[in-house]
């Protein structure tokens, strides 16, 4: 079928010649984590495990990080900090004890993200 789709509009599918450029990682092993990456990784693996996005090996250690995963968990670190200030401000309405459940949340995406971002970000440091 999916030679035929491809025939039919003229698209070649190589995918050994075309990698994924949101999923391509090194063909090396991950390098060994920083002393502030080691300390993050717990809580980055807790984090993948949460949004069922545990990967293969169980750990952020000895898997690389993707460029579209650490992009997205930058994203979600930054949006979830800036909701998280406009919710405290009283920008976004009046604070009360929902809008600081919602802040609680959104601390706790960001915790969560951003460590996997700087675990993300210590790999292609070091490798």
């Amino acid at each position: 079928m999916t030679e035929q789709f491809g025939a039919w509009y003229g698209i070649s599918y190589y995918p050994e010649l075309m990698p994924n450029a949101f999923t391509r990682v090194p063909d090396s092993p991950v390098p060994p984590p920083g002393r502030f990456g080691s300390a993050v990784i717990p809580v980055a693996d807790a984090f993948m495990i949460a949004m069922f996005s545990k990967p293969p090996s169980g750990t952020l250690r000895t898997t690389w990080v993707t460029p579209s995963t650490y992009w997205m968990t930058l994203a979600t670190f930054l949006g979830a900090v800036v909701i998280a200030g406009l919710l405290l401000s009283g920008l976004i309405g009046s604070v009360t004890t929902i809008s600081l459940v919602g802040v609680a949340i959104c601390l706790l995406f960001a915790v969560g993200a951003g460590a996997v971002a700087v675990v993300g970000n210590c790999q292609r440091r070091s490798g």
